[in-house]
């Protein structure tokens, strides 16, 4: 019966009642759409820092990352083998030669990090294959008498291979792309102009465009005048394992795209065969090996494991290597949930308010209630449950939206351009796929009870005080 009372007492005055629900429906979307979006902004960075860039665990000797000296190598593969081998959860792992060197073409020169690689193994470990930029070649696919360089975007562009040029296949191209006539007209100044980077392209063309056409069209003229001339050169220079300093010509057999541009713009690989040729460094000898798990949540049981059994060399988990996205990854639940905690105690004022208004006009009734017999639990009771409908109603509309709006947003994304400059030189996707954990729909369902809960404690409270004789004067 009290719980009939008070769902009823809840429609008394609709009006009010229905812009609180809504109040905490918006409030509740919200933070619940906004914690998909930072989490998918989180977990696309971790998912592609492991399958990109440093996989599960690494194996140094252990005076080669402070150093990068080539000589700091490993040269008991086959001990390390044999754990790995006989370790459970590992996948698979493979050796790399890793030299601290710079990349040059006939304009520019970048400091790098050269990676000799086992490009059929790689493939099992990391993703990066797959981020080819269709146009630029192949992933090491390609038969060719001289050697080959895997190179990423940033770089490319860094050194000047790539360049800008509104070709007339490119103007063609923008059509397709939706630019209308008079905007592709405006840059007819520029056809068939060749820049050597893209600030010098932008340069040139933004001043053309009104700044709504920019905002619309800026970087669909970007990619269209995207140019790049399969197997470019470059120089690659590092000393080799006499100390003695090497350089040699490389073919970029493909160019790569990720969200990092840290990672782009300062990785070169080459097939492992080629740089050993190149630095004398024998078989069987490598400065870090790549182990891949069978599942990521095995790490932190994995990884101990083999600091055990191989003492004398550095292993690190993607955890230890990059201890912010650690730090991300273990207190993401705790952070979404005290995220959340905030939003709803916001609302519970005005649940309070609300519930405070409810009391003071009803004064005359609880003391007909108290006159009648209800005790002071149940008149609490039905306090609590008006308090607990209001915020779970609210609830269930704000999850429900926000579901609805992840899980449509999720199929297509979300993209950030304006922001992707800032985003990708942190290593972070502009482009959101929001998503959550089924567990926060229950955390945040716990919260939205206790929140409606205290909120009804101190409305309950001024209604207990009332004096019932005093109450049945009251107007």
């Amino acid at each position: 019966m009290i719980t009939e009372m008070a769902w009823k007492n809840v429609w008394r005055n609709k009006t009010r009642s229905l812009i609180v629900i809504a109040a905490v429906a918006i409030g509740v979307f919200a933070g619940v759409f906004a914690i998909a979006a930072i989490n998918s902004s989180v977990v696309q960075r971790i998912d592609a820092a492991v399958n990109e860039e440093l996989s599960h665990i690494q194996i140094n000797n252990k005076d080669f990352r402070s150093s990068g000296d080539i000589q700091n190598y490993i040269s008991g593969f086959n001990l390390i083998k044999s754990v790995l081998d006989s370790t459970p959860g590992v996948r698979s792992f493979t050796g790399r030669i890793i030299l601290r060197g710079i990349a040059s073409t006939a304009v520019k020169s970048m400091g790098v990090e050269i990676a000799g690689i086992d490009t059929v193994k790689e493939r099992s470990i990391f993703t990066l294959s797959k981020k080819l930029i269709p146009v630029t070649g192949t992933y090491f696919g390609s038969e060719t008498k001289f050697n080959s360089a895997f190179i990423g975007e940033k770089l490319a562009k860094e050194l000047n291979i790539i360049r800008y040029i509104l070709s007339d296949e490119a103007i063609a191209g923008l059509k397709d792309k939706g630019v209308p006539g008079q905007v592709i007209s405006k840059l007819d100044s520029l056809r068939n102009i060749r820049f050597t980077s893209e600030k010098q392209f932008s340069k040139a063309f933004e001043p053309l465009l009104t700044s709504s056409e920019l905002r619309k069209f800026g970087n669909r003229i970007k990619e269209a005048a995207w140019s790049y001339r399969q197997g470019s050169r470059i120089v690659l220079s590092f000393l080799d394992i006499n100390t003695v300093q090497t350089e040699a010509v490389f073919r970029v057999c493909g160019i790569f795209r990720t969200n990092n541009d840290m990672f782009e713009v300062s990785s070169v690989f080459v097939p492992i065969e080629e740089l050993r040729r190149l630095t004398g460094l024998q078989e069987g000898i490598y400065h870090r090996i790549i182990v891949r798990l069978t599942d990521s949540k095995l790490t932190d049981k994995v990884t101990p494991v083999l600091k055990d059994a191989l003492g004398d060399y550095e292993v690190m988990s993607w955890k230890e290597i990059q201890p912010d996205l650690a730090m991300m990854s273990d207190f993401m639940q705790q952070i979404y949930g005290m995220f959340m905690l905030i939003i709803l105690a916001a609302l519970a004022f005005g649940i309070v308010n609300t519930m405070l208004m409810s009391v003071l006009e009803r004064t005359k009734e609880f003391g007909m209630l108290a006159a009648i017999g209800m005790n002071r639990r149940k008149t609490f009771l039905m306090i609590m449950l008006e308090s607990v409908f209001l915020s779970v109603v609210g609830g269930i509309v704000g999850m429900g939206i926000g579901g609805v709006v992840i899980a449509a947003t999720a199929k297509n994304g979300i993209n950030l351009v304006k922001y992707s400059e800032g985003m990708e030189a942190i290593g972070y996707s502009a482009h959101l796929y929001p998503a959550i954990d089924p567990l926060f729909f229950f955390i945040t369902s716990v919260l939205i009870v206790l929140t409606g809960i205290l909120s009804s404690v101190y409305p309950a409270r001024k209604a207990l005080k009332l004096n019932p004789v005093e109450a049945l004067r009251g107007e």
